[in-house]
């Protein structure tokens, strides 16, 4: 991994456990920190967010090598792993804070952005338009310790088991090929 040309994504499509624990398994991504973005508090806490008084969405940051994978590719992961229908809701997470967003980082990460949400609207993948935040990235917050790698550290925990792992599972099932070794 050429660490020189290294580019960054931010992410929120819900619960942030589960989508850390996604790309935590995607080859060509060399990190992934849960925590917030797109708020307006600064340094929240997670009891903050839970709030949905910092207008911040629960994220993941991700590092990745674009010679392993675009961002295209990225977000391709990402449109697959969460329902982007479903205005700040994933599942039984109900909030702003559990938004479908992408936080862009440069001019062609929003071009790519709007690329793929036409591509999976002209499939018809979802039967509801997408409703996922195409926003400029402003700042990111890591989360709390404990929220890194949760999924990794706790998969028999409640909603780990019944939540996140089914998610990993039909990731690594769609994308066999792309798998970290």
């Amino acid at each position: 991994m050429d660490t020189n040309n290294l580019e960054t994504a931010t992410l929120g499509a819900g619960c942030f456990w589960c989508v850390e624990a996604v790309f935590d398994d995607l080859k060509g991504v060399s990190n992934v920190v849960s925590g917030y973005s797109g708020g307006h508090t600064e340094n929240p806490t997670y009891r903050e967010v839970c709030s949905e008084t910092t207008g911040h969405a629960e994220v993941v940051q991700l590092t990745f090598d674009p010679a392993e994978i675009s961002f295209a590719d990225i977000l391709r992961v990402f449109f697959a792993v969460h329902d982007p229908t479903t205005l700040n809701r994933q599942g039984n997470d109900i909030g702003t804070s559990y938004r479908s967003a992408i936080f862009y980082h440069t001019p062609e990460q929003k071009q790519t952005a709007e690329e793929i949400i036409r591509e999976v609207t002209e499939a018809g993948v979802y039967d509801r338009p997408i409703v996922t935040e195409v926003t400029e990235f402003r700042n990111f917050y890591p989360a709390e310790n404990y929220h890194q790698e949760y999924f990794a550290n706790n998969p028999t925990q409640p909603y780990c088991a019944a939540v996140v792992a089914p998610k990993v599972a039909k990731f690594r099932k769609q994308f066999i090929d792309r798998l970290k070794k």
